[in-house]
């Protein structure tokens, strides 16, 4: 079967909340204690492992899942070298760590990644859409000594499976795409090695970074549609950037599926998200005040379309008129409606 139908037809086991299991004759079990593992994460786990061609960890939040890959794989007085214009969360929380000893070095990845101990990539960066060229920046990330991750949070493995060109660990943050309906927190990470994935999920259970069975079980049911709404979002999104390229009010689209001839020569579609400028943060936020449909709300990758001015929450990083727009499943004929009122207004 295709991975299409492999999502459809899987299980979903029945949502277990046992925090314990007893042991068979004194011997405790896979479950025996929640925090090491779970029946609904280890579920959601293999899914997972075999969506992105490698061993599959559940935490608690994409963040949770960041916090433990740079704590687990790295030692105080490490460098890490994160892609420019990608999430404000993973720049934050490794800015966090400065106080344990983490440096961090912001880079333009469409170029040459510098020389450090892990180099972070995001392809179609969340907000900017950077995309860098995945088989160069890997080739030369190894060869500096670095491990890869990639953060694929905004393609899911519908569109692109980083482990094939060389990374050493993928991460999501479930919590968007995966689960897909704005009702589930949690985040994974994918190993190429069976040793890394020891290791991480020895942190995870010694830290308490874990998923627990409710978000778990939600994204199993979540992952049943991911290929079709993953499908129908980037539709939508290619048509509602072209029509904002178009329109006076706005001055700028970035959507890697405008013609990045980089991106086309990983992926086919480029996924739900899309970022425009406006005049201004003024500008911006009357545009946010004039939606009726699209929610005016954070996060992205469900089957409601968002949009918010990202200058409210990292003014250092983006254009003050910069709007994100999560494109759902809504008909596009609406959704182009409802952004050409408010940018009218």
């Amino acid at each position: 079967m295709n991975r299409e139908t492999e999502l459809v037809r899987g299980g979903t086991p029945p949502l277990d909340h046992a925090t314990i299991h007893p042991y068979v004759d004194a011997i405790p079990g896979p479950f025996f204690y929640q925090r090491t593992a779970h029946p609904v994460g280890a579920e959601a786990e293999r899914v997972l492992g075999e969506l992105d061609g490698g061993h599959a960890l559940l935490f608690s939040s994409g963040t949770g899942a960041t916090t433990a890959l740079l704590l687990a794989m790295l030692k105080p007085g490490a460098t890490v070298a994160v892609a420019a214009g990608g999430y404000y969360g993973t720049v934050a929380l490794m800015r966090e760590l400065a106080g344990w000893g983490l440096e961090v070095e912001e880079f333009d990845q469409t170029g040459e990644p510098p020389v450090a101990d892990l180099v972070w990539l995001e392809p179609c960066a969340n907000p900017m859409m950077t995309f860098p060229d995945l088989d160069v920046a890997i080739g030369q990330a190894h060869e500096a000594g670095a491990v890869v991750v990639v953060d694929n949070t905004v393609l899911s493995p519908m569109l692109l499976r980083p482990l094939e060109h060389g990374a050493d660990f993928v991460l999501h943050s479930a919590t968007k795409i995966l689960a897909g309906h704005h009702d589930a927190l949690l985040g994974v990470v994918i190993c190429a090695r069976a040793e890394d994935h020891a290791r991480l999920h020895s942190f995870r259970t010694t830290s308490g970074i874990v998923a627990a069975p409710d978000p778990a079980w939600l994204m199993l049911r979540g992952l049943k549609t991911l290929a079709v709404r993953v499908e129908r979002q980037s539709v939508t999104a290619l048509e509602l950037a072209r029509r904002l390229s178009g329109h006076p009010a706005v001055e700028r689209v970035r959507y890697p599926g405008l013609g990045d001839p980089i991106a086309e020569q990983y992926v086919d579609a480029f996924g739900p998200l899309l970022s425009f400028d406006v005049a201004d943060e003024h500008t911006a936020a009357r545009v946010e005040r004039g939606l009726k449909l699209i929610e005016n709300a954070t996060s992205l990758g469900g089957v409601a379309s968002t949009l918010e001015a990202r200058a409210r929450w990292e003014p250092e990083r983006v254009p003050p008129g910069l709007l994100r727009l999560s494109v759902g499943l809504e008909d596009v004929e609406d959704l182009w409606a409802d952004l050409a009122r408010a940018l009218e207004g």
